[in-house]
């Protein structure tokens, strides 16, 4: 059986680039020039994103990034998809990789203990072991992992606040904290548990490769990862074996549909659902159902719509 024709790549990369900015006319260049699709993220701290594209095309962009400082050991996720899972390309220049609201931390100078996702069950199985979800919150509804603990953050620029304060509740209880962090490509735990160790905690171990890492390692009979992930492209969510998995995007929120959600009342698809109905006004339905209505008419002529361009970047 042959692969799917599109190779996705998930990367990152904790660099020091002194001038961001100039690496990225050239890095926009080399994934255009190859027809590699997708968002890239870069900033002093260095590089993150997610590109698609033909398997050339994904090798031509990934040596390029190679070259950049710091980045010739760069790690790459890889997964595969019938169909392109983005629309347009962007090289986008920002303060941080991953928004966590914390300047001066430097996950270069110290993270917590890799964890290879073979290992992984044996460690978050420990009932000493306190497993901590750094995701948000529409993510972790979708799946996560058995026992681990859902901080209910709608960014992760909430997590160092609620991190302190579990922390305390845990010394309160006469817990020494030893703590096993995951999300979904590795890049929040790099600084989720460098976060942890400035703050004091020794023990601290993170998932290798995240997520996306184990589903891809570990058999699903094996597996103690319970429902879908989200991922941030077109495919919304994978499963055991990187598989494409059941959910949809609301189109208004962003955030993940089960088929229950795309059956509401609710639903409508590019306006509205279940989650987001009430937060927003009749008036800005109507406009988002324009926008729809207008994003399909362009399809049905072959021509992308300006309105369809926006992914989700990613936040692995």
């Amino acid at each position: 059986m042959s692969k799917p024709p599109i190779r996705i790549a998930a990367l990152y990369q904790f660099a020091r680039f002194e001038d961001p900015s100039a690496l990225r006319a050239p890095l926009l260049a080399a994934c255009e020039s190859n027809a590699v699709r997708g968002t890239l993220l870069l900033a002093k701290e260095g590089i993150n994103g997610t590109i698609a594209g033909s398997g050339e095309g994904i090798a031509a962009v990934i040596a390029h990034i190679r070259m950049l400082p710091g980045c010739g050991a760069i790690e790459v996720k890889e997964s595969r998809a019938a169909t392109m899972p983005f629309n347009r390309t962007k090289v986008r220049l920002k303060k941080e990789i991953v928004t966590m609201g914390q300047p001066d931390l430097d996950p270069l100078a110290g993270v917590g203990t890799y964890v290879a996702p073979e290992d992984w069950n044996a460690l978050i199985s420990d009932p000493e072991t306190i497993v901590i979800d750094t995701r948000n919150d529409y993510e972790v509804q979708i799946g996560t992992f058995a026992g681990a603990i859902d901080p209910q953050t709608t960014s992760f620029g909430e997590f160092p606040e609620w991190f302190r304060a579990k922390r305390a509740e845990l010394e309160a209880e006469g817990r020494k904290p030893r703590i096993a962090m995951f999300c979904t490509g590795g890049i929040r735990c790099e600084k989720s548990t460098a976060f942890a160790r400035a703050e004091g905690v020794d023990e601290v171990y993170h998932l290798k490769g995240g997520i996306l890492n184990y589903l891809e390692h570990v058999p699903e009979q094996d597996s103690l990862w319970r429902g879908e992930c989200f991922v941030f492209d077109e495919r919304v969510s994978v499963g055991h074996g990187l598989a494409a998995g059941t959910h949809g995007l609301c189109r208004a929120c962003r955030r993940p549909l089960s088929e229950a959600d795309m059956a509401h009342a609710h639903f409508s698809e590019g306006v509205s659902c279940p989650r987001c109905h009430d937060e927003r006004s009749d008036e800005q339905r109507a406009r988002y159902a324009e926008r729809n209505r207008q994003a399909r008419l362009a399809r049905e002529r072959g021509e992308e719509h300006i309105g369809r361009r926006g992914e989700a970047g990613r936040d692995g």
